[in-house]
């Protein structure tokens, strides 16, 4: 018997939805391990964390991006092919539609399908020459600082040589994937998924010439925050964050391990981007 994930956002037409896909897929002689997404978890430790069975075919997410960033953690280093379901408006991520649901999964299940490799990041904060946090993210990794905190000081390293110190409300570190996310907001590029590249975005910064960065994915990055910075967080993929200071090292390179998603036949990057930014031009 194949066996395929099934994670659902919190919402009751989602989870209706849901309820019929699972039936259907018990029907073709598929065993379902199901996950309720609870949202963002910034209190969340090691020792709760649970991964998603290696042998799963598949991944269904039914819901919107931070739903397909929860199941995206959940896959962990596996190779588990995923696919995103959108419910209403358009997703980056979650690219198939409702209504396109069945026939998709029923071409899953016959293993008639291709992926494509999307890159995620690999980070680790380090304090007293210990590893206190340890995360993989799809779309990015952010320093922040607190609504009634000071400019942050990020000291911000490139292969280990000095790139400069980010006078800034804070700093986003994005894969292309993330580019249309937080990044996009603090007035980064948009980067097709298959570039290969890392995004740095200083969040408001003081200094106008400090302007988005896109740097090799094969670059490492080092991270330190300066003594005069004080009420920062640190954030996974929205998902999951820690409080930092002085003392905590960044370490940011790409992971090893990135995620599968499912192609969907017919669907165009540029598609989903024109809708989802709204863009329009002349027809010709």
């Amino acid at each position: 018997m194949k066996r395929a994930g099934l994670v659902v956002k919190p919402d009751l037409t989602v989870k209706g939805k849901a309820d019929e896909f699972e039936k259907w897929l018990v029907s073709k002689n598929v065993e379902v391990i199901r996950r309720e997404y609870s949202g963002p978890d910034f209190q969340a430790s090691e020792t709760k964390k649970t991964y998603a069975p290696s042998d799963l075919f598949c991944i269904f997410v039914l819901g919107g991006d931070g739903t397909f960033l929860s199941a995206a953690r959940w896959i962990g280093e596996d190779s588990i092919p995923i696919l995103g379901v959108k419910f209403g408006d358009v997703g980056f991520l979650a690219e198939a539609a409702e209504r396109n649901l069945l026939s998709i999964a029923e071409e899953i299940i016959n293993n008639n399908f291709t992926t494509r490799p999307r890159i995620r990041l690999s980070a680790r904060v380090i304090r007293d020459n210990k590893t206190i946090a340890q995360e993989t993210v799809l779309n990015d990794i952010v320093i922040n600082k607190g609504a009634l905190a000071r400019l942050a000081h990020i000291d911000t390293y490139i292969d280990d040589n000095a790139l400069t110190t980010y006078k800034s409300d804070g700093l986003i570190v994005a894969t292309p994937t993330g580019s249309t996310a937080y990044s996009l907001a603090a007035g980064g590029p948009i980067i097709h998924p298959s570039v290969s590249g890392i995004i740095m975005s200083p969040i408001c910064p003081f200094t106008l010439t400090n302007r988005p960065l896109i740097i090799p994915d094969t670059a490492k990055i080092k991270i330190q925050l300066a003594k005069k910075s004080s009420d920062i967080m640190l954030t996974f993929d929205g998902q999951e964050g820690l409080p930092i200071n002085h003392m905590d090292t960044i370490l940011i390179e790409k992971s090893l391990h990135p995620v599968h998603v499912v192609k969907i036949p017919g669907q165009q990057y540029f598609d989903v981007l024109k809708a989802k930014l709204k863009w329009s031009g002349s027809r010709i």
